[in-house]
């Protein structure tokens, strides 16, 4: 009997740089940045408030590629879940490396530094990955990496009580 296993990852931190949008081979988007987290604690013996800082390397596919390339700014707060991920290669000098890294599948902006309102992407593919094709990213072309200077938002709908008891059918 086989058991279930989880690997969900959550977080909600800052953009420590801009996204990095290319493409693979087969046009295939692939958007890799950070995202820095903070902590604060006090020490139970009383001592002074300490904080720490974790960087989080984070890698979309497809269409959140896409929507994470021209929406995210270094500076942006977003929420992002996805799964850990770890990947072996050879770097060009021959030596083998390893890195873990969180695999999007949902994204949301929550507060963008050039004041634009909140937006939320998630992955269409039931995988969040096309990196099975084997084959490694390659810069976008000059005019794809160029970032869109709009700001998308989405519509938000407020409903009162009212207009929901409208629609129920009984």
């Amino acid at each position: 009997m086989a058991t279930r296993s989880l690997n969900k990852v959550q977080l909600i931190g800052n953009l420590t740089r801009d996204p990095n949008l290319r493409y693979t081979p087969n046009s295939t988007a692939v958007c890799s940045f950070s995202v820095a987290t903070n902590r604060t604690w006090t020490p139970t013996d009383g001592g002074e408030k300490q904080e720490r800082v974790d960087y989080h390397n984070l890698v979309a596919w497809s269409k959140l590629a896409d929507i994470c390339g021209q929406l995210l700014h270094k500076g942006d707060k977003v929420y992002v879940e996805g799964r850990l991920q770890t990947r072996d290669w050879k770097g060009e000098d021959g030596v083998e490396r390893k890195t873990t890294e969180i695999v999007l599948e949902n994204m949301l902006l929550l507060q963008s530094r050039s004041g634009g309102g909140s937006y939320q992407a998630s992955s269409d593919d039931s995988t969040g990955d096309a990196s099975d094709d084997g084959a490694a990213p390659t810069p976008a072309p000059a005019a794809q990496k160029t970032k869109s200077k709009k700001q998308v938002e989405a519509p938000v709908e407020t409903m009162s009580a009212e207009d929901i008891a409208d629609d129920v059918p009984f």
